[in-house]
Protein backbone atom coordinates (compact mmCIF):
# COMPACT_ATOMS: atom_id res chain seq x y z
CA UNK A 1 0.00 0.00 0.00
CA UNK A 2 1.43 3.34 -1.02
CA UNK A 3 2.22 5.90 1.67
CA UNK A 4 0.99 8.78 -0.52
CA UNK A 5 -2.74 9.49 -0.43
CA UNK A 6 -2.48 11.26 -3.78
CA UNK A 7 -0.88 8.20 -5.40
CA UNK A 8 -3.73 5.99 -4.26
CA UNK A 9 -5.98 7.69 -6.82
CA UNK A 10 -3.61 6.70 -9.64
CA UNK A 11 -5.21 4.28 -12.13
CA UNK A 12 -2.19 3.87 -14.40
CA UNK A 13 -2.04 0.33 -15.80
CA UNK A 14 -5.70 -0.37 -15.04
CA UNK A 15 -8.23 -1.32 -17.73
CA UNK A 16 -11.76 0.00 -17.26
CA UNK A 17 -15.01 -0.76 -19.06
CA UNK A 18 -17.80 1.82 -18.90
CA UNK A 19 -21.20 0.99 -20.39
CA UNK A 20 -23.56 3.63 -21.73
CA UNK A 21 -20.50 5.83 -22.17
CA UNK A 22 -21.23 7.82 -25.32
CA UNK A 23 -22.74 10.73 -23.36
CA UNK A 24 -23.96 11.93 -20.01
CA UNK A 25 -22.84 10.31 -16.77
CA UNK A 26 -21.13 7.40 -18.54
CA UNK A 27 -18.97 9.67 -20.68
CA UNK A 28 -18.00 11.85 -17.72
CA UNK A 29 -17.01 8.80 -15.68
CA UNK A 30 -14.99 7.39 -18.57
CA UNK A 31 -13.19 10.72 -18.92
CA UNK A 32 -12.47 10.87 -15.20
CA UNK A 33 -11.01 7.36 -15.12
CA UNK A 34 -8.87 8.11 -18.16
CA UNK A 35 -7.61 11.38 -16.68
CA UNK A 36 -6.31 9.41 -13.71
CA UNK A 37 -4.40 7.05 -15.99
CA UNK A 38 -6.73 4.17 -16.83
CA UNK A 39 -7.11 2.64 -20.27
CA UNK A 40 -10.83 3.13 -20.74
CA UNK A 41 -13.12 1.14 -23.02
CA UNK A 42 -16.31 3.04 -23.74
CA UNK A 43 -19.36 0.98 -24.72
CA UNK A 44 -22.65 1.99 -26.28
CA UNK A 45 -25.09 0.54 -28.77
CA UNK A 46 -24.61 3.26 -31.44
CA UNK A 47 -21.37 3.02 -33.41
CA UNK A 48 -21.11 6.64 -34.50
CA UNK A 49 -21.77 7.97 -31.01
CA UNK A 50 -19.29 5.71 -29.23
CA UNK A 51 -16.55 6.24 -31.80
CA UNK A 52 -17.00 9.99 -31.48
CA UNK A 53 -16.85 9.80 -27.68
CA UNK A 54 -13.65 7.73 -27.75
CA UNK A 55 -12.15 10.06 -30.34
CA UNK A 56 -12.93 13.09 -28.19
CA UNK A 57 -11.02 11.59 -25.27
CA UNK A 58 -8.18 10.50 -27.54
CA UNK A 59 -7.78 14.05 -28.82
CA UNK A 60 -7.22 15.10 -25.20
CA UNK A 61 -4.34 12.65 -24.93
CA UNK A 62 -6.32 10.10 -22.94
CA UNK A 63 -6.24 6.34 -23.45
CA UNK A 64 -9.70 5.46 -24.76
CA UNK A 65 -11.23 2.91 -27.11
CA UNK A 66 -14.84 2.53 -28.24
CA UNK A 67 -16.72 -0.73 -28.66
CA UNK A 68 -20.28 -1.15 -29.90
CA UNK A 69 -22.24 -3.12 -27.32
CA UNK A 70 -25.94 -3.32 -26.62
CA UNK A 71 -25.81 -4.57 -23.03
CA UNK A 72 -29.27 -6.10 -23.38
CA UNK A 73 -27.95 -8.60 -25.93
CA UNK A 74 -25.99 -11.62 -24.78
CA UNK A 75 -23.95 -11.87 -27.97
CA UNK A 76 -22.89 -8.21 -27.72
CA UNK A 77 -21.82 -8.58 -24.10
CA UNK A 78 -19.76 -11.69 -24.81
CA UNK A 79 -18.08 -10.13 -27.85
CA UNK A 80 -17.22 -6.96 -25.93
CA UNK A 81 -15.64 -8.77 -22.98
CA UNK A 82 -13.64 -11.00 -25.32
CA UNK A 83 -12.41 -8.03 -27.35
CA UNK A 84 -11.25 -6.16 -24.24
CA UNK A 85 -9.55 -9.22 -22.74
CA UNK A 86 -7.85 -10.11 -26.02
CA UNK A 87 -6.55 -6.59 -26.60
CA UNK A 88 -5.49 -5.61 -23.09
CA UNK A 89 -5.07 -8.90 -21.23
CA UNK A 90 -6.84 -7.73 -18.10
CA UNK A 91 -10.00 -6.08 -16.77
CA UNK A 92 -9.72 -4.12 -13.52
CA UNK A 93 -12.74 -1.83 -13.42
CA UNK A 94 -16.33 -2.27 -14.62
CA UNK A 95 -18.80 0.61 -14.48
CA UNK A 96 -22.34 -0.60 -15.15
CA UNK A 97 -23.95 2.66 -16.22
CA UNK A 98 -26.19 1.77 -19.19
CA UNK A 99 -29.90 2.01 -18.37
CA UNK A 100 -33.28 2.46 -20.01
CA UNK A 101 -36.72 3.68 -19.02
CA UNK A 102 -39.01 2.76 -21.93
CA UNK A 103 -42.25 3.45 -20.08
CA UNK A 104 -43.46 6.46 -18.12
CA UNK A 105 -46.92 6.28 -16.58
CA UNK A 106 -49.18 4.45 -14.12
CA UNK A 107 -47.83 1.11 -12.94
CA UNK A 108 -51.07 -0.67 -13.81
CA UNK A 109 -50.69 0.26 -17.47
CA UNK A 110 -47.15 -0.92 -18.07
CA UNK A 111 -46.81 -3.69 -20.64
CA UNK A 112 -44.82 -6.75 -19.70
CA UNK A 113 -42.55 -6.19 -22.68
CA UNK A 114 -41.60 -2.71 -21.38
CA UNK A 115 -41.19 -4.06 -17.86
CA UNK A 116 -38.97 -6.91 -19.05
CA UNK A 117 -36.86 -4.60 -21.23
CA UNK A 118 -36.22 -2.38 -18.22
CA UNK A 119 -35.09 -5.32 -16.10
CA UNK A 120 -33.03 -6.86 -18.91
CA UNK A 121 -30.93 -3.72 -19.42
CA UNK A 122 -30.89 -2.22 -15.92
CA UNK A 123 -30.43 -5.44 -13.94
CA UNK A 124 -29.86 -8.62 -15.92
CA UNK A 125 -27.06 -7.08 -18.00
CA UNK A 126 -25.29 -6.01 -14.81
CA UNK A 127 -25.47 -9.55 -13.41
CA UNK A 128 -24.10 -11.06 -16.58
CA UNK A 129 -21.41 -8.46 -17.31
CA UNK A 130 -20.20 -8.68 -13.72
CA UNK A 131 -20.09 -12.48 -13.93
CA UNK A 132 -18.16 -12.18 -17.20
CA UNK A 133 -15.41 -9.98 -15.72
CA UNK A 134 -15.18 -12.05 -12.53
CA UNK A 135 -12.56 -14.52 -13.89
CA UNK A 136 -10.34 -11.59 -14.90
CA UNK A 137 -10.75 -9.71 -11.64
CA UNK A 138 -10.00 -12.84 -9.63
CA UNK A 139 -6.44 -12.62 -10.97
CA UNK A 140 -5.59 -9.25 -9.46
CA UNK A 141 -8.69 -7.89 -7.74
CA UNK A 142 -10.91 -5.18 -9.13
CA UNK A 143 -13.67 -2.67 -8.67
CA UNK A 144 -17.23 -2.88 -9.95
CA UNK A 145 -19.30 0.28 -9.80
CA UNK A 146 -23.04 0.02 -10.42
CA UNK A 147 -24.89 3.23 -11.24
CA UNK A 148 -28.17 3.27 -9.36
CA UNK A 149 -30.49 6.23 -8.72
CA UNK A 150 -32.27 8.02 -5.92
CA UNK A 151 -35.30 6.35 -7.54
CA UNK A 152 -34.22 3.16 -5.75
CA UNK A 153 -35.37 4.57 -2.42
CA UNK A 154 -37.92 7.22 -3.37
CA UNK A 155 -39.86 6.21 -6.50
CA UNK A 156 -40.96 9.01 -8.74
CA UNK A 157 -44.46 9.12 -10.13
CA UNK A 158 -44.66 7.15 -13.38
CA UNK A 159 -41.21 5.59 -12.90
CA UNK A 160 -42.24 2.25 -11.39
CA UNK A 161 -40.23 -0.22 -13.47
CA UNK A 162 -37.13 1.96 -13.43
CA UNK A 163 -37.36 2.37 -9.66
CA UNK A 164 -37.83 -1.37 -9.16
CA UNK A 165 -34.80 -2.15 -11.30
CA UNK A 166 -32.60 0.29 -9.39
CA UNK A 167 -33.74 -0.97 -5.99
CA UNK A 168 -32.83 -4.49 -7.09
CA UNK A 169 -29.50 -3.22 -8.42
CA UNK A 170 -28.56 -1.93 -4.99
CA UNK A 171 -29.26 -5.31 -3.40
CA UNK A 172 -27.29 -6.99 -6.19
CA UNK A 173 -24.37 -4.69 -5.35
CA UNK A 174 -24.43 -5.75 -1.70
CA UNK A 175 -24.69 -9.42 -2.64
CA UNK A 176 -21.76 -9.20 -5.06
CA UNK A 177 -19.65 -7.38 -2.48
CA UNK A 178 -20.38 -9.99 0.17
CA UNK A 179 -19.56 -12.94 -2.07
CA UNK A 180 -16.61 -11.57 -4.03
CA UNK A 181 -14.69 -9.74 -1.34
CA UNK A 182 -12.51 -12.81 -0.79
CA UNK A 183 -11.14 -12.31 -4.32
CA UNK A 184 -10.09 -8.73 -3.67
CA UNK A 185 -13.06 -7.43 -5.64
CA UNK A 186 -14.94 -4.42 -4.33
CA UNK A 187 -18.48 -3.64 -5.49
CA UNK A 188 -20.19 -0.34 -4.79
CA UNK A 189 -23.09 1.78 -6.04
CA UNK A 190 -23.43 5.41 -6.97
CA UNK A 191 -26.98 6.70 -6.63
CA UNK A 192 -27.34 10.07 -8.39
CA UNK A 193 -30.23 12.40 -7.92
CA UNK A 194 -31.46 14.44 -10.87
CA UNK A 195 -28.64 14.96 -13.37
CA UNK A 196 -28.80 17.18 -16.45
CA UNK A 197 -28.52 14.53 -19.19
CA UNK A 198 -30.44 13.61 -22.31
CA UNK A 199 -31.84 10.64 -20.37
CA UNK A 200 -33.44 13.05 -17.89
CA UNK A 201 -34.35 15.70 -20.46
CA UNK A 202 -38.08 15.55 -19.72
CA UNK A 203 -37.42 16.20 -16.04
CA UNK A 204 -34.84 18.97 -16.30
CA UNK A 205 -37.02 20.82 -18.81
CA UNK A 206 -39.95 20.79 -16.37
CA UNK A 207 -40.02 24.33 -14.95
CA UNK A 208 -42.26 23.36 -12.06
CA UNK A 209 -39.89 20.58 -11.01
CA UNK A 210 -36.88 22.85 -11.29
CA UNK A 211 -38.53 25.43 -9.07
CA UNK A 212 -39.33 22.67 -6.60
CA UNK A 213 -35.67 21.58 -6.64
CA UNK A 214 -34.49 25.13 -6.08
CA UNK A 215 -36.80 25.58 -3.12
CA UNK A 216 -36.47 22.25 -1.32
CA UNK A 217 -33.22 20.52 -2.30
CA UNK A 218 -30.27 21.78 -0.21
CA UNK A 219 -28.02 22.13 -3.27
CA UNK A 220 -30.79 24.13 -4.94
CA UNK A 221 -30.26 22.65 -8.40
CA UNK A 222 -29.80 19.54 -10.50
CA UNK A 223 -26.35 17.97 -10.98
CA UNK A 224 -24.07 18.08 -14.00
CA UNK A 225 -22.71 14.72 -15.29
CA UNK A 226 -19.13 15.62 -14.33
CA UNK A 227 -20.21 15.81 -10.69
CA UNK A 228 -20.52 12.00 -10.66
CA UNK A 229 -17.05 11.38 -12.09
CA UNK A 230 -14.98 12.17 -9.01
CA UNK A 231 -16.90 9.68 -6.92
CA UNK A 232 -16.39 7.02 -9.58
CA UNK A 233 -12.62 7.67 -9.67
CA UNK A 234 -12.53 7.31 -5.89
CA UNK A 235 -14.41 4.00 -5.98
CA UNK A 236 -12.31 2.66 -8.84
CA UNK A 237 -9.02 3.46 -7.12
CA UNK A 238 -7.11 2.25 -4.08
CA UNK A 239 -8.22 5.43 -2.31
CA UNK A 240 -11.45 3.53 -1.52
CA UNK A 241 -9.74 0.23 -0.65
CA UNK A 242 -11.93 -0.30 2.45
CA UNK A 243 -15.20 0.57 0.71
CA UNK A 244 -17.38 -2.25 -0.57
CA UNK A 245 -21.08 -3.10 -0.52
CA UNK A 246 -21.99 0.56 -0.10
CA UNK A 247 -24.39 2.90 -1.84
CA UNK A 248 -22.95 6.39 -2.26
CA UNK A 249 -25.77 8.90 -2.72
CA UNK A 250 -25.04 12.01 -4.78
CA UNK A 251 -28.38 13.82 -4.83
CA UNK A 252 -27.61 17.34 -3.68
CA UNK A 253 -29.23 16.59 -0.33
CA UNK A 254 -32.63 15.61 -1.70
CA UNK A 255 -32.79 12.50 0.50
CA UNK A 256 -32.25 14.51 3.66
CA UNK A 257 -34.49 17.43 2.70
CA UNK A 258 -37.48 16.17 4.64
CA UNK A 259 -39.74 16.11 1.57
CA UNK A 260 -39.68 12.36 0.93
Amino acid sequence: MTSSIRDRFDLTGKVAIVTGASKGIGFSIAKGLAEFGAQVVLCSRKREAIEQAASTLGEEGLKAAGIVCHVGREEDRAAMIKAVADQFGRIDILVNNAAVNPYYGPIENITMSAYQKTLDVNLKSVVELSNSVLPWMKKQGGSIINISSIEAVTPGKGMSAYSISKAALEMLTKSQAKEWGRYGIRVNCIAPGLVRTKFAEALVSNDRLMQYMKKYVPAGREAEPDEMAGLAVFLASEASSYCTGAVFTADGGFSVSGIL
